[in-house]
């Protein structure tokens, strides 16, 4: 190997020193880092002193806070979400209180310290976004395999134009099933945008006297905003929780169907 490693050290530590900064902030330190959250927004970092000269490295508590502007933060520490939230702040060795995440170190220990906290946020952004990408891009799918082990699969219209209303095109159903008694819509919602879309798509139906049941099958209804949440349950009919909740989708698709 030619390269000068001491020469290469030197730049690796005088790029990465500049590109973290100490500033003080009344009686704590604000400390700027490279690290960014997807939307763009950067890693909050404060150090506090604390009695006998160690100091603790905190979020304040922006990091749940910023993830909670598009997911249930109650959601994630339930089930498996939080028992791989607990595992990465335990293998981090961060600490949580109160949506506050932080370390507490000796003076020396700051530089580590500051990349174990960032990576422990890193990784806590990463566990929503990783399980949205995933269920968004199955889901759909996923739920048409479910419906047609169900119903008869000829019998299955996907992205159905219901006939008689307005701008059908712009208001899809996603699954029509058949049904001897009114129209059987299934809506399948794997995220907040398409919890939202399906309400529009519902209460234009509404609005326009379809006469219909529906069925609102979640990837997982624990991440809908409450709010979000309200306003569909408020237009649409009965619920399946996930997918996994196989017996009560086979009977609410089977009443629904009947």
């Amino acid at each position: 190997m030619n390269l000068d490693i001491e020469k290469l050290q030197d730049s690796l530590c005088g790029q990465m020193c500049a590109n973290i900064r100490l500033t003080e902030r009344g009686k704590r330190l604000a400390i700027s880092t490279p690290f960014f959250f997807p939307d763009g927004d950067p890693y909050v970092l404060y150090a506090d002193e604390l009695a006998g000269g160690r100091l603790r490295l905190s979020d304040l508590g922006h990091t749940f806070m910023q993830l909670s502007y598009e997911n249930d933060i109650d959601a994630i520490r339930k089930g498996n979400r939080g028992k791989l939230l607990n595992g990465i702040l335990a293998n981090g060795g961060v600490f949580e209180s109160e949506g506050e995440l932080y370390v507490d170190i000796e003076p020396s220990e700051i530089s580590s310290a500051i990349f174990k906290l960032g990576q422990a946020i890193t990784s806590v952004s990463d566990l929503t976004f990783l399980n949205r990408t995933r269920v968004e891009s199955t889901f759909i799918e996923d739920l048409y395999e479910q419906l047609k082990w169900i119903v008869d699969d000829g019998e299955i219209q996907r992205d159905y134009e219901v006939p008689g209303i307005s701008s059908a095109d712009k208001y899809l159903v996603d699954f029509r099933l058949p049904s001897a008694k009114k129209e059987s819509f299934v809506f399948g919602i794997p995220n907040r945008d398409k919890a939202r879309l399906s309400t529009v798509v519902l209460e234009h139906l509404r609005g326009e006297d379809i006469d219909f049941e529906s069925l609102l099958v979640f990837a997982d209804q624990s991440v809908i905003p409450r709010d979000d949440l309200a306003r569909l349950s408020n237009v649409g009919g009965e619920m399946v929780a996930s997918l996994d909740a196989r017996s009560d989708l086979v009977r609410k698709v089977k009443k629904l169907a009947a």
